[in-house]
């Protein structure tokens, strides 16, 4: 499987172009294209506590459509469930730069992935093989997290005995994406369709998992979105993995050998901009809502480094 490098260019807060504008979500804007199909294209934006910042990471939307599509490759490859993932060589139509203040095409190499069509499915499908963030907090107050009931004495990012399913709700901004109990979860949505995601999700993390850890990469939880396809034949309800895939806006991504429970990790993933921003906010320098602060250039080229460090280990020949 090749290893495919983002390609260089401008950085690239938000597109503007000629075509019908799906969805412009906290980093990927979705267009139609017609015929069950849709570009992604990934910006160089960066959420955390669900706030978009104002401070772009120059490269990071060709990072996220190269490792996503590197997954996508190799999930199908291994017979893992039905993707949305159609291509990430993509070729727009020239119609679809033709307005005023157009985002060049050649701006977009190597950040728009062309997928299927389809309607999202309402959860996050959360898997964690660690314990940390909301699932720490959540265990150091009920000895559980998100409803499933772990073992007494466990430390700060300690691997779980196996691996658990904590979805969340998927909520419509201002709103807040809320754990939610797979009992929960299955009383909105449907007890088999709840039981196929958990089985799928884990079955993903698991195989995802083993590969991140021979590149030298503790994956130590991720989140999944899925969606049904638009084209679906015969009434197949079978959802896709769709979005992104085990990159490192969704997941966290721990350097193996420097793993040592009880603390926080260092990391290839947004987690050092939480972090950094976890810091204004003790300081009473921010309070987690809109408008986000801008980010000092150091903090940006150390997650741009990150970012590409993770790509380069888990692609690697």
């Amino acid at each position: 499987m090749p290893h495919t490098e983002p390609a260089g260019g401008p950085t690239i807060a938000q597109t503007r172009l000629a075509l019908p504008l799906l969805h412009r979500g906290k980093v990927r804007e979705v267009y139609d294209l017609g015929g069950g199909q849709v570009a992604i294209i990934a910006t160089d934006r960066l959420s955390a506590f669900d706030v978009v910042l104002p401070t772009p990471i120059p490269g990071k939307g060709a990072v996220l459509t190269a490792l996503s599509s590197w997954w996508f490759r190799w999930l199908e490859s291994r017979a893992l469930g039905p993707t949305h993932f159609l291509s990430d060589t993509p070729e727009l139509p020239g119609s679809a730069f033709g307005i005023d203040g157009a985002t060049d095409a050649s701006a977009l190499a190597g950040r728009t992935t062309i997928a299927r069509r389809g309607e999202i499915v309402r959860l996050e499908c959360v898997v964690r093989g660690y314990l940390e963030g909301s699932g720490w907090r959540d265990y150091t107050a009920t000895g559980a997290v998100s409803g499933v009931e772990l073992p007494a004495g466990l430390r700060q990012c300690d691997r779980l005995p196996e691996p658990i399913f904590t979805p969340s709700t998927k909520a419509e901004p201002p709103e807040h994406d809320e754990p939610i109990s797979i009992e929960a979860a299955s009383a909105l949505l449907g007890a088999d369709l709840v039981a196929e995601l958990r089985d799928r999700s884990l079955a993903i993390y698991t195989a995802a998992a083993a590969h991140a850890l021979s590149r030298g990469i503790i994956q130590a939880d991720t989140k999944f979105e899925f969606a049904f396809p638009l084209d679906r034949q015969g009434g197949d309800r079978s959802p896709m993995l769709a979005d992104e895939v085990l990159t490192p806006d969704s997941s966290r991504f721990w350097p193996a050998d420097q793993f040592e429970p009880g603390h926080s990790q260092p990391s290839f993933d947004k987690q050092f901009v939480r972090e950094y921003l976890d810091g204004l906010v003790k300081a009473g320098r921010w309070d987690k809502s809109d408008p986000g602060p801008e980010l000092p250039s150091e903090i940006v080229a150390q997650t741009a480094e990150r970012y590409a460090t993770a790509l380069e280990l888990l692609t690697r020949e």
